[in-house]
């Protein structure tokens, strides 16, 4: 069993935005304490080390991540698509946009805004050439708060794991798991 080390739960720690106290109310300990073991000042039990560990899993186990809230299934356009080809997608959908992807990498979005943006004889060109930036993308691991500031500014928000999308999350996805 390899041990943590004081960094390793500072850095633990703060990963989950709690404060000192708060894990010192979560392990049975007082706050002083977990500042001293941060600091590398003492080194606690392993039964006291074993309490703060058990405890940092809990609070792990209770944040909610981009794999909890993701559709894994992308309604997607390809670049090389037509523009009419997208707008048929969405509007079967009932999307406003969509993302783009190329060999499951994200290179763009496209919204009904693009396509009233492009003009009426936008319909026979490709995507690529009236599609905006892609959405931005978060690993799988990306807490709420990471992805609710996103959505403070984006339509979706791109899950991607090696480069791949691998899920798609939107407002819509955010108020469902708070509610």
């Amino acid at each position: 069993m390899e041990l943590p080390t004081p960094q390793d739960l500072r850095e633990r720690r703060t990963a989950l935005d709690l404060t000192q106290a708060a894990l010192a109310e979560r392990a049975g300990v007082s706050q002083p304490l977990i500042a001293r073991i941060e600091g590398g000042d003492v080194d606690p039990r392993l039964s006291t080390l074993r309490g703060i560990v058990e405890a940092l899993d809990r609070v792990e186990g209770d944040v909610v991540r981009a794999r909890d809230l993701m559709h894994e299934e992308i309604i997607s356009v390809a670049p090389d698509d037509s523009v009419r080809a997208a707008v048929d997608e969405m509007d079967a959908e009932a999307y406003s946009q969509l993302p783009v992807l190329e060999g499951g990498i994200p290179v763009g979005s496209i919204s009904q805004s693009d396509v009233i943006h492009a003009g009426e004889d936008a319909g026979d060109l490709p995507v690529s050439e009236v599609m905006s930036e892609s959405f931005p993308t978060v690993g799988p691991d990306a807490t709420v708060d990471e992805i609710r500031n996103l959505l403070d500014h984006y339509k979706a928000v791109m899950v991607t794991d090696g480069g791949e999308a691998i899920g798609i999350i939107t407002e819509a996805d955010l108020a469902a798991q708070l509610s």
